[in-house]
């Protein structure tokens, strides 16, 4: 064998070695992806990989359906059961895919040639791989390897966002259940306002502009109680299609009403630090730039070589010894040196650039925004918990005991009722505001704030059920 023939099979054999020790993980690489955000939301995201897998995921959410839904029983059935989010979760094993394949020689090409005429036959074959792709093959495979950790920040972040979603949307369909509760109890309690006075009027004990102040109450109260209605249906389905329940699961419970506040709200230092280390977003955009950078390089290293092939050619002939060799062709830079896709490199890294400092500009915002909202809207509620609930209990049992003794008027005790419930749909609002306040921080840092022992503990049982039941 020439020494050209045994260079060209020591390529070959190496690039068939690299390529056999690039593999594709059963799960496409997602994994990786499920480990990393477990701990930043409180729950682990699961890939339905087969119909075991699947029937195992909705026998976890029929347990879960079981029992009334806390905010983190909602985002757990989220991230296994919304067809969207499984649909997201693939993009990794397809990213996977293609890195393998970018760490993988182009098949060889075989060509046959066969020509008869006047007796002679004359007959020519090749074989040729890719030489270029092989010599290009580690920039290209470093390329996809980029942005394959990029688009595994991409599904983490889409992760989190999903999660961010369900938690917002889990409070504001137990708030709108609580309110849509004490909105039936202020319209019964109008009603019997508006009977009373009615035959108060009757009897001449009180005018008739308090009667119809109090039927005026009574008509606002049901059509308060109709907007109530309305609202924790909308609120409620949006929930449901979140965690992408449907038919029968739709009849989940839901908790008669918000947690109540925390003993302190959490006191975060330096937190545009934590968001530019622990947002996907913003690593994403790094990763991104990252994988540009490595395509500017594999631009310069081709620009000369769009199409460079190397193989074997044999050559016989009727009456003619064999002939042996090898051919080589390569483009000649005669029109297109490269230096424009050299500078549309350089133009798409520039910008990839800027996109990481627009993110990091926007992170930075987002986490001082949120947490002065967290902490005002703890201050807020608070305030409605500890000041304002307790006054107007004070006041409505000081008015209570005048009406009793015959020192207040039937009018001043329904004028408090209407005041007190107020001050309670007020506090319903401030408590609601907290907890987006919080999901909302929670997402602008991208992790947990406060996550409660006993969601972790119930977590960490599900992780451990459900690897039994896959072992």
């Amino acid at each position: 064998m020439s020494a050209h023939l045994r260079t060209g099979a020591a390529l070959l054999a190496t690039a068939l070695l690299a390529s056999a020790c690039t593999t594709v993980a059963p799960d496409g690489g997602f994994g990786a992806v499920a480990d990393t955000t477990a701990g930043r939301i409180g729950a682990t995201p699961r890939l339905a990989s087969d119909e075991q897998a699947a029937r195992l995921l909705r026998d976890s959410v029929r347990a879960e359906l079981g029992r009334p839904l806390d905010m983190d029983a909602a985002v757990r059935i989220a991230l296994v059961n919304h067809p969207g989010l499984q649909a997201t979760y693939w993009n990794v094993g397809i990213a996977q895919a293609e890195l393998a394949q970018a760490s993988r020689l182009q098949n060889p090409a075989l060509g046959f040639k066969r020509v008869s005429g006047d007796g002679d036959i004359e007959i020519e074959r090749s074989l040729s791989f890719n030489l270029a792709g092989l010599l290009t093959m580690p920039l290209a495979a470093r390329m996809e390897s980029r942005r394959f950790e990029a688009v595994r920040r991409d599904v983490g972040a889409a992760i989190e966002r999903h999660a961010a979603d369900t938690r917002r949307a889990w409070i504001d369909a137990v708030a709108a259940r609580q309110q849509l509760d004490y909105a039936r109890q202020v319209n019964a309690s109008a009603e019997a306002s508006a009977e009373l006075a009615a035959r108060m009027t009757a009897a001449g004990n009180i005018a008739k502009l308090d009667l119809a102040r109090e039927q005026a109450f009574h008509a606002e109260s049901a059509a308060a109680l109709a907007r109530a209605g309305k609202q924790a249906t909308a609120a409620r389905e949006r929930l449901t299609r979140l965690m992408g329940l449907w038919g029968a699961d739709t009849g989940y419970a839901l908790p008669d009403r918000l947690p109540d506040l925390p003993g302190s709200p959490a006191a975060l230092q330096d937190v545009e630090r934590i968001a530019l280390e622990q947002r996907l977003d913003v690593q994403a955009a790094k990763a991104d730039a990252q994988a540009t950078a490595e395509n500017l390089g594999l631009t310069r290293v081709t620009r000369f070589v769009n199409a460079l092939e190397l193989g074997y050619a044999g050559k016989s002939e009727t009456g003619s010894p064999s002939a042996r060799g090898y051919e080589l062709s390569i483009e000649l830079p005669l029109f297109d040196w490269g230096g424009a896709r050299t500078a549309r490199a350089e133009a798409v890294y520039m910008q990839a650039l800027q996109r990481v400092a627009e993110t990091a500009v926007t992170a930075r915002s987002e986490a001082r925004e949120s947490y002065l909202d967290y902490r005002t809207s703890y201050d807020v509620a608070r305030h409605y918990r500890d000041t304002v609930i307790p006054l107007r209990k004070q006041i409505s049992r000081e008015v209570l005991l005048r009406y009793n003794g015959m020192l207040a008027s039937t009018q001043a005790l329904l004028a408090d009722a209407r005041e007190q419930a107020g001050a309670v749909n007020a506090y319903i609002d401030a408590l609601k505001e907290f907890w987006t306040a919080q999901a909302n921080l929670e997402a602008a840092l991208g992790a947990r704030v406060g996550a409660p022992a006993a969601a972790a503990a119930q977590e960490h049982k599900e992780q451990m059920e459900y690897k039994e039941h896959a072992e």
